[in-house]
């Protein structure tokens, strides 16, 4: 028999605004698991608006959501790209971050 449990979880929203309109954001879960006593952190949803892109404001909010995740006491940050986007994956290197595998997904 399948047992489950629910766990703790919580989020955090990072967004940069410019003339009363969100122009970046990124979020942070920060998620628990019993293999650790630390908590990881998963970085989704990182946004930067047409218009404002090649301005460093992807890199700023990626290190802001670093620097969160540490503070939470996170052992691992896991960050996901789909795969065409070359600049956002160097930029991802160039703050630390390894090409550690795939990500595999259901949507529904």
């Amino acid at each position: 028999m399948i047992e489950q449990k629910k766990i703790e979880a919580g989020g955090i929203k990072f967004f940069i605004q410019k003339d009363g309109r969100e122009v970046a954001r990124a979020y942070l879960y920060i998620l628990k698991n019993d293999l650790h006593a630390q908590p990881f952190g998963f970085l989704e949803d990182v946004f930067v608006d047409e218009s404002e892109r090649s301005q460093g404001l992807g890199k700023q909010i990626v290190k802001a959501v670093v620097e969160a995740a540490r503070r939470e006491g996170c052992y691992k940050l896991v960050g996901t790209s789909r795969y065409e986007r070359d600049k956002v994956h160097q930029m991802y290197e160039n703050l630390g971050f390894k090409d550690y595998g795939k990500e595999f997904r259901v949507n529904f």
